[in-house]
């Protein structure tokens, strides 16, 4: 939770010329009594390609903070033309408008800026050197972009967390380097035995080659078994397949039916939402 909230900020001099400086009309609360002083700054934008343009405007220390609402004026020099380029001097550009406390900064207010001419002529037929007498700013005072950090006041209770919650019950796990350490003994064991096993089949394949014909049957009648068991299996496989067609056949059948009743069915809606926040302003007692 913040101890200060920003309530509203007005323009008060908007649309003005280029050359004059920036005024604001801040209303702040503050939800209790603060040890240091509060520092506002107003930041230029002067190049939409590089921050090296950038150029902080002014600063100002507001303190001691009564608790309560408070409201004060803040007053900014306009930007040196020394440090804008040429081409960046007309057109949209941007000011931010932050505050610190400590050094830390909690909210963040930014504004499109436009720069143009005074008249249409000029502006449709801008000359090659700005004119800047002739260059008035508007400030979009309607649409402010407002980002709020979470920071660290007085008290160390108001500090952010910056590490997750302590988790007594992750000490209770067992070790997963020990659990993955087991499982690796486990796979390496039963490739060891997987290698014996694959030897042993290896000793006994060489053992039947060298072997002669078993049960004292001539090497030349176990060829013609041998030739004669192909010939039926050969018979008995064209058999099989064609029954195996006449199933197929009918399961494929099977398969339309359950296929058609599986056809009834409806896609499911999806769900999305989505909001936008804009800050509304409150007007100053």
């Amino acid at each position: 939770m913040s101890v200060v909230s920003l309530l509203g900020v007005n323009v008060l001099n908007n649309p003005a010329p280029f050359n004059a400086p920036y005024e604001f009309e801040i209303t702040f609360e503050c939800l209790e009594q603060l040890q240091k002083d509060l520092e506002w700054k107003l930041t230029y934008v002067g190049s939409a390609t590089s921050d090296e343009h950038d150029q902080e405007l002014d600063s100002l220390l507001v303190g001691p903070i009564p608790v309560g609402v408070n409201k004060f004026i803040f007053e900014a020099d306009p930007p040196d033309l020394k440090r804008i380029p040429t081409s960046e001097i007309l057109g949209v550009t941007v000011i931010l408008l932050t505050c610190s406390y400590d050094g830390r900064e909690f909210v963040r207010v930014g504004y499109y800026v436009n720069n143009e001419y005074d008249s249409e002529e000029l502006n449709a037929n801008p000359p090659g050197k700005p004119i800047i007498e002739r260059v008035r700013r508007s400030v979009l005072e309607s649409k402010p972009r407002v980002t709020r950090f979470a920071i660290k006041w007085d008290s160390e209770e108001s500090a952010p967390a910056e590490f997750p919650p302590d988790q007594p019950e992750a000490d209770s796990i067992d070790n997963d380097g020990s659990t993955y350490g087991a499982d690796e003994e486990d796979e390496e064991l039963v490739e060891e035995l997987e290698v014996e096993a694959e030897g042993e089949d290896a000793e006994m394949a060489g053992a039947e080659d060298t072997a002669g014909p078993s049960n004292g049957v001539p090497a030349e009648v176990l060829d013609e078994d041998d030739a004669g068991s192909e010939d039926l299996e050969a018979e008995s496989s064209g058999s099989e397949e064609e029954d195996i067609d006449a199933e197929e056949d009918e399961g494929e059948g099977e398969a339309d039916e359950d296929i058609e009743m599986g056809d009834e069915g409806g896609d499911k809606p999806r769900v999305g939402a989505s909001a936008e926040h804009q800050p509304e302003p409150i007007a100053a007692k």
